[in-house]
């Protein structure tokens, strides 16, 4: 059994703020065929899902952020599942909102839901999946800004986010952390130029990208 942990904190105050990116890639998961519906179990909601025949437990803790780790050793437990089969999804205000960054092991880079899941495991040996939340800039505090929601012109943005973290839990799954790590670090594929067609010149120079 492989168990997948979105972060957040519970309750309709923090639904879709930037902080519970890692519930709301659960529920991207959850969405998709074959699902349980949630049900409360080890303070948390999970649901069950299969993946390539591997059965997977989505698990989304509800003791709030500081907490988390207390909900995840129970499930652990329960299921006597080791942390190499442990997979947790987070925020990150140290990346650019959207990007996405998959590592074996690590500190907690000062997410208070990852340290309380190392010091409940005894290690920061665990799979974690950090997705990018932007950088509040010096005007706004921390704190306050991971309890923002996303701005219009970002919801795109996260969306993609979302699918690609969804798919590269799905890739860890089936294939394991190694493969998951170059897949996903890698980013999106771009689209070679074709060399068939020379580029014509503008006269009026260069347009500026889409905002």
């Amino acid at each position: 059994m492989k168990v997948v942990v979105g972060l957040g904190n519970p309750g309709p105050k923090y639904h879709g703020t930037r902080h519970n990116i890692g519930y709301a890639v659960i529920d991207y998961l959850a969405a998709g065929p074959g699902v349980s519906s949630f049900r409360s179990r080890f303070e948390s909601q999970v649901a069950e899902m299969s993946e390539g025949g591997e059965p997977v437990l989505l698990v989304k803790p509800e003791t709030y952020m500081n907490l988390s780790g207390r909900a995840v050793r129970q499930a652990l437990d329960f299921y006597k599942v080791e942390r190499d089969s442990l997979l947790v999804i987070c925020d990150d205000l140290a990346l650019p909102a959207g990007k996405l960054r998959m590592r074996a092991k690590g500190s907690d880079g000062g997410q208070k839901g990852l340290r309380s899941i190392q010091e409940h495991l005894g290690s920061p040996e665990y799979a974690r999946l950090r997705i990018g939340i932007g950088d509040p800039g010096e005007y706004m505090d921390a704190a306050d800004y991971v309890l923002s929601r996303f701005a219009p012109g970002e919801r795109k943005i996260m969306d993609d986010a979302m699918a690609a973290a969804a798919q590269g839990v799905l890739l860890w799954v089936r294939k394991g952390i190694d493969d998951c790590m170059n897949r996903v670090n890698a980013g999106p594929e771009t689209e070679k130029p074709k060399k068939d067609k020379p580029k014509r010149k503008d006269p009026d120079g260069p347009t500026p990208a889409d905002p």
